[in-house]
């Protein structure tokens, strides 16, 4: 069950991916777990039904953390501590909230950020103020095919932490 990648990426900090099945999604997400240290922000991007919770299901299980990753769409954030000496994981799911950063520093993820791994779906244009250092994951999918399951995402690593990363390792 390989993951697909294009050619070599032409920014080191962006690859993207090629996935077919919902298993490949959440594998995708424990091998970027490997990638990620307290501090980092990731931004989901995709449609309804795309992949961000089975990605971020993934992240959770990579990272060690308690309890089921679910989408918080209506608590909002839920903090899942981590069962070993890894960081804490914050998902947030920002699809209803419509303040953009006013309403996100409600949520304190700036107070959060130093120690957690803080992943938000539906964030574009909502947390980029957060920090300069953050990961962009978009999944696209075929829109209005519920049946097919392939998805390609990218992602791409802005500002210093992700200068020089080498994303392209997901793929292995």
């Amino acid at each position: 069950m390989a993951m697909e990648a294009p050619a070599a990426p032409h920014n080191p900090a962006e690859t993207e991916l090629t996935v077919t099945s919902p298993e490949q999604m959440r594998e995708l997400g424990r091998r970027l777990a490997k990638l990620l240290r307290a501090g980092d922000l990731v931004m989901l991007s995709g449609e309804l039904g795309a992949g961000k919770t089975t990605l971020t299901r993934g992240l959770g299980e990579g990272l060690g953390v308690r309890g089921a990753v679910t989408s918080p769409t209506f608590v909002i954030a839920r903090v899942h501590p981590s069962l070993g000496d890894g960081p804490p994981l914050v998902h947030v799911d920002a699809y209803r909230l419509n303040g953009g950063l006013d309403e996100m520093e409600d949520l304190d993820l700036d107070v959060s950020l130093t120690d957690s791994v803080i992943v938000v779906e539906w964030g574009e244009g909502k947390v980029e103020e957060l920090t300069e250092d953050r990961l962009q994951v978009v999944i696209h999918r075929a829109v209005g095919d519920t049946t097919d399951e392939v998805r390609h995402v990218t992602l791409t690593g802005l500002g210093e932490r992700w200068a020089g990363a080498d994303l392209s390792v997901l793929a292995a």
